[in-house]
């Protein structure tokens, strides 16, 4: 489909994420992926931080009010909890947590699983999954348009969590 992958290697599309347990015969799937020069234990604080803000372009998704550039030292969310937020808005749900290696979440119909796997250089590969049941003739439009937020999203962590 088009749109389905962006910066994703074939074994991270054959792996299996949290997410595809949750929707059975999903009509959409679509991986993103980013190198980040951090260990995953730099790269988890700035990912549980999602729940302040969208962290992709907040002109769109944030209504014009950027997203927190500096750590807030927030807990790991819980299963119920508020995904993310616009505006201070919540938005979604945390549906499962492993801390420092995978947040499981759904929003907007769309179940996705954001998964960190530490590299040989010491640094993460951040690896977004996500699967939907829509209906066929929508799945791409929905998976293009996901892919410039998303990829918006992860290069967006990726500087935050690199640092200056």
């Amino acid at each position: 489909m088009l749109g389905d992958r962006w910066g994703t290697t074939d074994d991270e599309v054959a792996r299996r994420y949290p997410c595809d347990d949750l929707v059975a015969a999903p009509t959409l799937e679509a991986w993103r992926a980013v190198s980040v020069g951090a260990s995953p234990q730099q790269v988890w604080p700035w990912l549980v931080q999602v729940r302040l803000a969208p962290y992709s372009y907040d002109w769109i998704d944030n209504l014009g009010q950027r997203s927190p550039q500096e750590l807030r030292d927030l807990p790991d969310p819980r299963p119920g909890d508020p995904f993310t937020a616009s505006r201070g808005r919540p938005l979604g749900r945390v549906l499962a947590v492993e801390h420092q290696v995978h947040l499981t979440a759904r929003i907007m119909g769309a179940t996705m699983t954001y998964q960190l796997f530490p590299t040989a250089t010491a640094g993460t590969r951040l690896v977004l999954k996500i699967v939907a049941d829509v209906h066929r003739a929508l799945a791409p439009a929905l998976c293009v348009g996901d892919l410039v937020m998303a990829r918006r999203q992860l290069l967006n962590l990726q500087r935050l969590a690199e640092g200056p």
